[in-house]
């Protein structure tokens, strides 16, 4: 096995507010070194950890902002998200379903816990993943692809129960549910305690797992931590898991664009010229309206 050894671990860090219904730990970019250039195609990562909210009767969350030039990852763990958009677009993402929204040439977007259960309280536990798009593809226009658990290919890892959600990319030949403008691998992975599952990437994409339950051994070596990130080093191919207890983990791998990046908060773009020309569009209210 020509194996993928680990680079380094990063802790969860401080807690911040997005709105104020997504308590988030930032991992991309981050303070350890996790840049967008190191962590290309990937160029933010919020992990909304384990989190009780109690019962509202006005729903928590984010209300209308901009983006432009990027892919918006969602997953759901735990809770339930509504959203809306400036081209009428709108739905609830359910727990452990995913909603991957296309910015592109620029859209208006507002996110929040879903009414019924905003009421209710409970627990919420979240992963938004940014996802940069190559240049020929920055001006598409926006969409979703909005993926229910039932509808995310699944590959069984053993009899006793664990399985790989193929979000995106390939896990022994079964095709992820999303489609995307890079090569892009993402799998939401539920094991079962002692079940083990193998891994392979090319060696120059970008890899990293995020622990969201339990612990795992990775290569036999090294444990990895509820709510801590492990990047991987851009050598070898293979790397292998083994669930202390049972885990969740997301396996992020993609394959770099190697093109510069020009961003500014909600707009990632290649060129100064560029973002100024995405700031002038959202002020002109190319982007659409929502209220």
């Amino acid at each position: 096995m020509n194996t993928k050894k680990i680079e380094r671990i990063a802790q969860p860090g401080q807690h911040h507010f997005v709105g104020d219904g997504f308590r988030v730990i930032n991992f991309i970019p981050s303070y350890s070194g996790m840049d967008m250039k190191r962590m290309d195609p990937f160029i933010m990562l919020d992990y909304n950890s384990k989190y009780h909210f109690p019962p509202s009767k006005r729903p928590r969350g984010v209300d209308v902002h901009p983006h432009k030039g990027f892919e918006t990852v969602t997953i759901a763990y735990k809770g339930k998200v509504q959203h809306h958009d400036s081209s009428g677009g709108g739905g609830v993402i359910e727990e452990g379903g995913v909603q991957w929204m296309t910015a592109g040439n620029g859209i208006l977007h507002k996110e929040f816990h879903e009414e019924e259960w905003s009421k209710k309280g409970g627990e919420f536990q979240m992963v938004q993943l940014w996802v940069n798009l190559p240049a020929k593809d920055k001006r598409t226009p926006a969409k979703y692809q909005s993926l229910n658990n039932e509808n995310i290919p699944k590959v069984s890892l053993s009899e006793k129960g664990g399985v790989v959600e193929v979000i995106s990319g390939e896990y022994q030949n079964t095709q992820g549910g999303a489609s995307t403008f890079s090569p892009v691998n993402l799998f939401s992975v539920k094991m079962k305690k002692d079940e083990k599952a193998n891994f392979t990437f090319p060696s120059h994409y970008n890899t990293a797992l995020l622990v969201i339950e339990g612990k795992v051994l990775v290569n036999d070596a090294e444990i990895v931590r509820g709510d801590h990130l492990a990047l991987f080093e851009n050598n070898g191919e293979d790397f292998s898991l083994e669930a202390d207890d049972d885990a969740v983990v997301l396996i992020l791998s993609g394959e770099p664009l190697n093109e510069p990046v020009a961003a500014h908060g909600p707009f990632v773009m290649n060129t100064r010229e560029e973002l100024i020309e995405a700031f002038n569009d959202f002020n002109m209210g190319k982007f659409g309206y929502l209220e």
